[in-house]
């Protein structure tokens, strides 16, 4: 299972690009023992969010699901603003980011990482 997106993960996303600041819904499934690493990357992390200009708008712990198929449940979410779908290729193109990632790579399962726009702005509901 991918945790990390591949480059054409990262050009489809531009292509789609309806411009304007997007939402990245992060779903994690932590390997074992991989919560701690992954806290050590979100302390690193930090900076680069905020030399791009983007802010983690909420982080919690999943528990149980309300409603959800076997295998739907989650560990953590994190919603996280970027100003631009560029701002966030920038982020994780960054030289000094990538010495990082691994720590995010080897914590992680499973993850989804999912774009979102507002509803009303194109291509929303």
């Amino acid at each position: 299972m991918a945790v990390d997106p591949s480059g054409s993960d990262l050009q489809r996303m531009l292509d789609e690009d309806p411009g304007g600041p997007f939402v990245m819904l992060n779903l994690l499934r932590f390997t074992p023992n991989g919560r701690a690493s992954y806290e050590e990357y979100s302390r690193q992390a930090a900076r680069f969010l905020k030399r791009y200009g983007a802010e983690v708008v909420y982080a919690g712990d999943g528990t149980s699901p309300l409603v959800a198929e076997e295998g739907q449940d989650w560990d953590a979410v994190l919603l996280v603003r970027y100003p631009s779908r560029e701002a966030f290729s920038r982020m994780v193109a960054d030289p000094e980011y990538q010495e990082i990632t691994g720590l995010r790579s080897g914590a992680l399962a499973e993850a989804v990482l999912q774009p979102t726009t507002p509803w009303g702005s194109r291509g929303g509901s």
